[in-house]
């Protein structure tokens, strides 16, 4: 697996605690997994709102409308 080395910046707060609740050769893999989480739920957020989305009968209306057009690639370009 390849490894990027970052920098972040996090307040003196946040700095204290992790120094002192995570050891030093744990940081990185702590980091990353945080990040890692953090971002499956934001993936989880976008499908929730996605599916919310597509329930909405103005949605619904919409997408019927784009689905009676005709598939502009079936025209021959001239």
């Amino acid at each position: 697996m390849a490894v990027r080395k970052m920098t972040f910046s996090v307040s003196e707060a946040v700095a204290v605690q992790f120094l002192a609740c995570v050891p030093s050769r744990e940081r990185s893999r702590f980091v990353s997994e945080a990040l890692v989480a953090r971002l499956s739920e934001r993936d989880a957020d976008l499908i929730r709102a996605c599916d919310v989305a597509n329930q909405e009968l103005d949605v619904l209306e919409i997408e019927q409308e784009f689905d009676r057009l005709p598939d502009a690639a079936a025209e021959p370009w001239k």
